[in-house]
Protein backbone atom coordinates (compact mmCIF):
# COMPACT_ATOMS: atom_id res chain seq x y z
CA UNK A 1 0.00 0.00 0.00
CA UNK A 2 0.99 3.36 -0.43
CA UNK A 3 -0.83 6.34 1.25
CA UNK A 4 -4.00 8.37 1.57
CA UNK A 5 -7.12 10.63 2.56
CA UNK A 6 -7.94 13.66 4.55
CA UNK A 7 -10.80 14.69 2.07
CA UNK A 8 -12.14 13.74 -1.64
CA UNK A 9 -9.40 15.29 -2.71
CA UNK A 10 -6.54 13.50 -0.76
CA UNK A 11 -8.50 10.00 -1.29
CA UNK A 12 -7.25 10.40 -4.94
CA UNK A 13 -3.95 9.39 -3.24
CA UNK A 14 -5.06 5.80 -3.39
CA UNK A 15 -3.92 5.84 -6.87
CA UNK A 16 -1.38 3.39 -6.27
CA UNK A 17 0.05 0.41 -7.75
CA UNK A 18 -0.65 -3.91 -7.35
CA UNK A 19 -4.04 -5.99 -6.66
CA UNK A 20 -4.76 -8.39 -4.36
CA UNK A 21 -4.02 -11.46 -6.94
CA UNK A 22 -2.49 -11.78 -10.37
CA UNK A 23 -4.37 -13.91 -12.74
CA UNK A 24 -2.70 -15.48 -15.78
CA UNK A 25 -2.74 -13.21 -18.59
CA UNK A 26 -5.16 -13.77 -21.56
CA UNK A 27 -4.04 -14.15 -24.92
CA UNK A 28 -5.87 -10.81 -26.06
CA UNK A 29 -3.69 -8.86 -23.49
CA UNK A 30 -0.23 -10.12 -24.67
CA UNK A 31 1.87 -6.90 -26.18
CA UNK A 32 2.32 -8.09 -30.12
CA UNK A 33 6.24 -8.43 -30.47
CA UNK A 34 7.88 -8.00 -33.96
CA UNK A 35 11.97 -8.83 -34.93
CA UNK A 36 13.34 -5.76 -36.48
CA UNK A 37 17.54 -5.76 -37.02
CA UNK A 38 18.07 -8.62 -34.15
CA UNK A 39 15.98 -6.62 -31.36
CA UNK A 40 12.77 -8.02 -30.32
CA UNK A 41 10.07 -4.83 -29.98
CA UNK A 42 7.07 -4.67 -28.26
CA UNK A 43 4.73 -2.60 -29.98
CA UNK A 44 2.69 -1.62 -27.20
CA UNK A 45 5.95 -0.41 -25.39
CA UNK A 46 5.26 -2.56 -22.53
CA UNK A 47 7.35 -6.03 -21.43
CA UNK A 48 5.17 -9.48 -22.68
CA UNK A 49 3.00 -10.06 -20.00
CA UNK A 50 3.14 -7.21 -17.78
CA UNK A 51 0.09 -6.42 -15.40
CA UNK A 52 -0.88 -3.01 -15.53
CA UNK A 53 -2.21 -1.11 -12.42
CA UNK A 54 -6.18 -1.27 -11.86
CA UNK A 55 -7.90 2.23 -11.69
CA UNK A 56 -11.33 3.28 -10.86
CA UNK A 57 -13.00 2.55 -13.60
CA UNK A 58 -11.48 -1.19 -13.48
CA UNK A 59 -13.21 -1.73 -10.21
CA UNK A 60 -16.62 -3.90 -10.67
CA UNK A 61 -18.90 -3.67 -7.62
CA UNK A 62 -21.36 -6.35 -7.30
CA UNK A 63 -24.76 -6.11 -4.95
CA UNK A 64 -24.40 -9.43 -2.86
CA UNK A 65 -25.55 -8.39 0.43
CA UNK A 66 -24.77 -9.88 3.45
CA UNK A 67 -26.63 -8.02 5.41
CA UNK A 68 -29.71 -6.47 4.13
CA UNK A 69 -31.82 -4.31 7.44
CA UNK A 70 -31.82 -0.40 7.08
CA UNK A 71 -30.09 -0.68 3.37
CA UNK A 72 -29.86 2.68 1.62
CA UNK A 73 -30.13 3.38 -1.73
CA UNK A 74 -27.01 4.86 -3.74
CA UNK A 75 -29.00 8.54 -3.39
CA UNK A 76 -31.18 9.20 -0.80
CA UNK A 77 -33.28 12.15 0.66
CA UNK A 78 -32.53 13.86 4.09
CA UNK A 79 -34.24 16.52 5.14
CA UNK A 80 -34.19 19.43 2.25
CA UNK A 81 -31.51 17.63 0.55
CA UNK A 82 -30.09 14.52 -0.70
CA UNK A 83 -27.40 12.50 0.55
CA UNK A 84 -25.37 9.62 -1.41
CA UNK A 85 -23.29 6.78 -1.23
CA UNK A 86 -19.79 8.09 -2.71
CA UNK A 87 -19.02 5.01 -4.96
CA UNK A 88 -16.86 7.17 -7.15
CA UNK A 89 -14.51 7.75 -3.89
CA UNK A 90 -15.10 3.47 -2.98
CA UNK A 91 -13.63 2.22 -6.57
CA UNK A 92 -10.63 4.81 -6.35
CA UNK A 93 -10.24 3.51 -3.18
CA UNK A 94 -10.22 -0.55 -3.94
CA UNK A 95 -8.52 -0.15 -6.81
CA UNK A 96 -5.66 1.15 -4.40
CA UNK A 97 -5.75 -1.21 -1.86
CA UNK A 98 -5.73 -3.95 -4.82
CA UNK A 99 -2.49 -2.11 -6.11
CA UNK A 100 -0.76 -1.82 -3.04
CA UNK A 101 -0.71 -5.36 -2.75
CA UNK A 102 0.20 -6.44 -6.10
CA UNK A 103 4.42 -7.24 -5.01
CA UNK A 104 5.15 -9.39 -1.72
CA UNK A 105 5.31 -6.70 0.89
CA UNK A 106 5.67 -7.18 4.99
CA UNK A 107 2.70 -5.34 6.52
CA UNK A 108 2.52 -3.46 10.18
CA UNK A 109 0.81 -1.65 11.90
CA UNK A 110 1.36 1.65 14.33
CA UNK A 111 0.16 0.75 17.88
CA UNK A 112 -0.12 2.73 21.03
CA UNK A 113 -3.67 2.65 22.23
CA UNK A 114 -4.06 4.81 25.80
CA UNK A 115 -0.43 5.34 25.55
CA UNK A 116 0.21 1.40 26.48
CA UNK A 117 3.45 1.29 24.39
CA UNK A 118 4.74 4.84 26.24
CA UNK A 119 3.62 8.13 25.26
CA UNK A 120 5.31 9.83 22.24
CA UNK A 121 8.38 11.87 22.37
CA UNK A 122 7.91 15.36 21.97
CA UNK A 123 7.71 16.38 17.79
CA UNK A 124 10.07 19.09 16.79
CA UNK A 125 7.33 21.75 15.91
CA UNK A 126 4.24 21.15 18.17
CA UNK A 127 1.22 22.97 19.27
CA UNK A 128 -1.70 22.86 21.58
CA UNK A 129 -4.81 22.37 20.53
CA UNK A 130 -8.51 22.95 21.68
CA UNK A 131 -8.32 19.87 23.58
CA UNK A 132 -5.56 21.70 25.33
CA UNK A 133 -3.51 18.36 24.17
CA UNK A 134 -0.43 18.29 22.22
CA UNK A 135 -0.43 17.50 18.70
CA UNK A 136 1.93 17.82 15.45
CA UNK A 137 1.64 20.69 12.97
CA UNK A 138 -1.00 18.67 10.52
CA UNK A 139 -3.51 18.29 14.03
CA UNK A 140 -2.15 14.66 14.83
CA UNK A 141 -2.17 14.35 18.91
CA UNK A 142 0.66 13.07 20.88
CA UNK A 143 -1.59 10.86 22.94
CA UNK A 144 -2.45 7.38 21.62
CA UNK A 145 -0.02 8.01 18.59
CA UNK A 146 3.35 7.11 17.76
CA UNK A 147 6.82 8.75 16.83
CA UNK A 148 8.27 9.05 12.70
CA UNK A 149 11.45 10.11 12.87
CA UNK A 150 13.24 10.94 9.41
CA UNK A 151 15.78 8.53 8.42
CA UNK A 152 18.77 10.76 9.04
CA UNK A 153 17.62 12.26 13.11
CA UNK A 154 16.79 10.07 15.56
CA UNK A 155 16.96 12.18 17.96
CA UNK A 156 13.44 14.28 17.58
CA UNK A 157 10.57 13.07 15.93
CA UNK A 158 8.97 15.39 13.06
CA UNK A 159 5.62 14.37 13.20
CA UNK A 160 3.23 11.66 14.70
CA UNK A 161 1.66 8.69 12.59
CA UNK A 162 -1.70 7.79 13.81
CA UNK A 163 -2.65 4.54 15.87
CA UNK A 164 -4.16 1.99 13.87
CA UNK A 165 -2.41 3.02 10.45
CA UNK A 166 -0.95 0.79 8.32
CA UNK A 167 2.44 0.42 6.84
CA UNK A 168 4.78 -1.61 4.32
CA UNK A 169 8.02 -2.23 6.57
CA UNK A 170 10.90 -2.29 4.95
CA UNK A 171 13.78 -3.14 7.23
CA UNK A 172 14.90 -3.24 10.54
CA UNK A 173 17.44 -0.93 11.84
CA UNK A 174 18.83 -1.01 15.16
CA UNK A 175 15.99 -0.65 17.55
CA UNK A 176 13.68 0.83 14.79
CA UNK A 177 11.81 -0.43 11.80
CA UNK A 178 12.32 1.71 8.65
CA UNK A 179 8.60 2.17 7.19
CA UNK A 180 6.74 3.67 4.39
CA UNK A 181 3.22 4.25 6.15
CA UNK A 182 0.17 4.24 3.40
CA UNK A 183 -1.02 7.17 4.61
CA UNK A 184 1.60 9.24 4.73
CA UNK A 185 4.27 10.37 2.00
CA UNK A 186 8.12 9.60 2.33
CA UNK A 187 10.15 6.80 4.37
CA UNK A 188 10.30 7.08 8.23
CA UNK A 189 11.54 5.32 11.37
CA UNK A 190 9.78 4.29 13.81
CA UNK A 191 10.88 2.96 17.48
CA UNK A 192 10.40 -1.22 17.56
CA UNK A 193 7.75 -1.02 20.73
CA UNK A 194 5.21 1.58 18.76
CA UNK A 195 4.84 -1.11 15.48
CA UNK A 196 3.30 -4.28 15.26
CA UNK A 197 4.63 -6.78 12.19
CA UNK A 198 1.66 -8.77 10.24
CA UNK A 199 2.15 -12.20 9.33
CA UNK A 200 3.62 -12.68 6.29
CA UNK A 201 0.53 -14.57 4.79
CA UNK A 202 -2.33 -11.36 5.57
CA UNK A 203 -3.94 -9.81 3.07
CA UNK A 204 -6.77 -7.40 2.96
CA UNK A 205 -9.85 -8.61 1.42
CA UNK A 206 -12.45 -6.56 3.89
CA UNK A 207 -13.20 -3.07 3.67
CA UNK A 208 -15.43 -0.33 5.79
CA UNK A 209 -15.76 2.68 4.37
CA UNK A 210 -16.89 5.11 6.92
CA UNK A 211 -18.68 8.59 5.08
CA UNK A 212 -18.59 11.48 7.99
CA UNK A 213 -20.30 13.64 5.72
CA UNK A 214 -23.01 12.15 4.52
CA UNK A 215 -23.38 10.03 7.38
CA UNK A 216 -23.28 6.22 5.92
CA UNK A 217 -21.11 3.12 6.41
CA UNK A 218 -20.90 0.06 3.48
CA UNK A 219 -18.60 -3.21 3.52
CA UNK A 220 -17.27 -4.53 0.82
CA UNK A 221 -15.31 -7.91 0.32
CA UNK A 222 -12.98 -8.90 -2.63
CA UNK A 223 -14.23 -11.83 -5.08
CA UNK A 224 -11.39 -11.82 -7.55
CA UNK A 225 -9.13 -9.01 -9.51
CA UNK A 226 -10.84 -5.93 -9.92
CA UNK A 227 -14.38 -7.44 -8.57
CA UNK A 228 -15.65 -7.10 -4.95
CA UNK A 229 -19.37 -7.83 -3.26
CA UNK A 230 -21.59 -4.80 -1.78
CA UNK A 231 -22.09 -6.56 1.77
CA UNK A 232 -24.10 -4.27 3.09
CA UNK A 233 -24.80 -0.28 2.69
CA UNK A 234 -26.93 1.36 6.34
CA UNK A 235 -26.90 4.79 8.38
CA UNK A 236 -24.30 5.33 10.70
CA UNK A 237 -23.49 8.16 13.17
CA UNK A 238 -19.88 9.29 13.56
CA UNK A 239 -17.83 11.43 15.96
CA UNK A 240 -18.51 15.03 16.58
CA UNK A 241 -16.05 18.05 17.28
CA UNK A 242 -17.35 18.95 21.04
CA UNK A 243 -14.45 19.61 23.36
CA UNK A 244 -13.19 18.90 25.51
CA UNK A 245 -14.75 15.06 25.21
CA UNK A 246 -16.12 14.66 21.71
CA UNK A 247 -13.88 14.51 18.92
CA UNK A 248 -14.21 13.69 15.00
CA UNK A 249 -13.63 10.07 13.63
CA UNK A 250 -10.68 10.87 12.05
CA UNK A 251 -10.08 10.26 8.16
CA UNK A 252 -7.61 8.25 6.88
CA UNK A 253 -6.98 4.05 6.59
CA UNK A 254 -6.62 2.16 9.58
CA UNK A 255 -6.77 -2.06 10.65
CA UNK A 256 -9.05 -3.04 12.54
CA UNK A 257 -7.08 -4.06 15.81
CA UNK A 258 -9.39 -5.80 18.16
CA UNK A 259 -13.04 -6.53 19.15
CA UNK A 260 -15.17 -6.25 22.21
CA UNK A 261 -18.50 -7.97 22.36
CA UNK A 262 -19.49 -5.26 25.13
CA UNK A 263 -17.06 -2.08 24.85
CA UNK A 264 -17.68 -0.35 28.22
CA UNK A 265 -17.34 3.60 28.48
CA UNK A 266 -16.75 6.16 31.28
CA UNK A 267 -19.11 9.47 31.83
CA UNK A 268 -17.55 12.30 30.72
CA UNK A 269 -14.72 13.95 32.70
CA UNK A 270 -15.58 10.92 35.42
CA UNK A 271 -14.06 7.65 36.68
CA UNK A 272 -18.18 5.86 37.00
CA UNK A 273 -19.52 3.96 34.07
CA UNK A 274 -21.14 5.35 31.98
CA UNK A 275 -22.68 2.20 29.75
CA UNK A 276 -21.63 -0.08 27.19
CA UNK A 277 -21.71 -0.09 23.24
CA UNK A 278 -22.47 -3.84 21.69
CA UNK A 279 -19.81 -5.20 19.06
CA UNK A 280 -17.22 -3.70 19.06
CA UNK A 281 -14.48 -3.07 16.42
CA UNK A 282 -11.31 -0.65 17.10
CA UNK A 283 -9.59 0.29 14.05
CA UNK A 284 -8.17 3.65 15.32
CA UNK A 285 -7.15 5.51 19.44
CA UNK A 286 -10.75 5.21 20.81
CA UNK A 287 -12.42 4.71 17.43
CA UNK A 288 -14.81 1.55 17.55
CA UNK A 289 -17.50 0.47 14.95
CA UNK A 290 -20.08 -0.24 17.30
CA UNK A 291 -24.32 -1.00 18.27
CA UNK A 292 -25.92 1.87 19.59
CA UNK A 293 -25.06 2.59 22.77
CA UNK A 294 -26.80 1.12 26.28
CA UNK A 295 -26.73 4.01 29.10
CA UNK A 296 -26.83 2.94 32.86
CA UNK A 297 -29.03 1.87 34.33
CA UNK A 298 -30.36 -0.02 31.29
CA UNK A 299 -28.59 -3.28 30.63
CA UNK A 300 -30.86 -4.56 27.66
CA UNK A 301 -29.24 -4.05 24.23
CA UNK A 302 -30.94 -1.34 21.71
CA UNK A 303 -31.60 -2.45 18.28
CA UNK A 304 -31.72 1.04 16.16
CA UNK A 305 -31.40 4.94 17.30
CA UNK A 306 -33.58 7.74 15.00
CA UNK A 307 -30.19 9.55 15.74
CA UNK A 308 -28.57 7.12 13.06
CA UNK A 309 -27.74 8.82 9.72
CA UNK A 310 -28.32 12.34 10.97
CA UNK A 311 -25.64 14.31 11.97
CA UNK A 312 -22.18 13.81 13.95
CA UNK A 313 -22.99 13.10 17.73
CA UNK A 314 -20.38 10.26 18.98
CA UNK A 315 -17.26 10.84 21.23
CA UNK A 316 -15.41 9.24 17.62
CA UNK A 317 -16.60 6.09 17.35
CA UNK A 318 -19.05 5.19 14.82
CA UNK A 319 -22.28 4.27 15.89
CA UNK A 320 -24.78 1.18 13.59
CA UNK A 321 -27.76 -0.04 14.15
CA UNK A 322 -26.79 -2.79 17.01
CA UNK A 323 -27.20 -5.86 14.17
CA UNK A 324 -25.29 -4.10 11.82
CA UNK A 325 -22.77 -3.83 14.25
CA UNK A 326 -23.04 -7.40 15.11
CA UNK A 327 -22.97 -8.68 11.30
CA UNK A 328 -19.03 -6.61 10.87
CA UNK A 329 -18.16 -7.84 14.17
CA UNK A 330 -18.52 -11.47 12.72
CA UNK A 331 -17.42 -10.52 9.26
CA UNK A 332 -14.32 -8.64 9.40
CA UNK A 333 -11.24 -10.50 11.05
CA UNK A 334 -8.91 -9.11 12.99
CA UNK A 335 -5.73 -7.03 11.58
CA UNK A 336 -7.01 -8.56 7.82
CA UNK A 337 -9.47 -5.48 7.93
CA UNK A 338 -9.35 -2.33 6.72
CA UNK A 339 -11.39 0.96 7.58
CA UNK A 340 -11.41 3.88 5.16
CA UNK A 341 -12.88 7.14 6.53
CA UNK A 342 -14.13 9.61 3.80
CA UNK A 343 -15.87 13.01 3.58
Amino acid sequence: MKRIIHTVVVISAFLWYGSCSRPEKQVQDIPVARQDSGLVVVESGELPFQEKPLSESDIVLLRELLYDKYTLDDVYPYRDTVRVVKWDIVRKSLAFIENMQEQPAAWGVFQNYKNRNGEAPLVATYRRNVYRRVSDTLGVERYQSVPLYLPADTVTPIRYGRDGSLAEVLSRQGGFYKVKPVTIDEEWLIPERYLKPLPDSVSFRHVVFVDRKDQNIATLEWKERGTWFIRSVNPATTGLHNPPYGQETPLGLFLIQEKKSRMVFLKDGSSAVGGYAPYASRFTNGAYIHGVPVNVPRTAMIEYSYTLGTTPRSHMCVRNATSHAKFVFDWAPVEQSLVVVIE
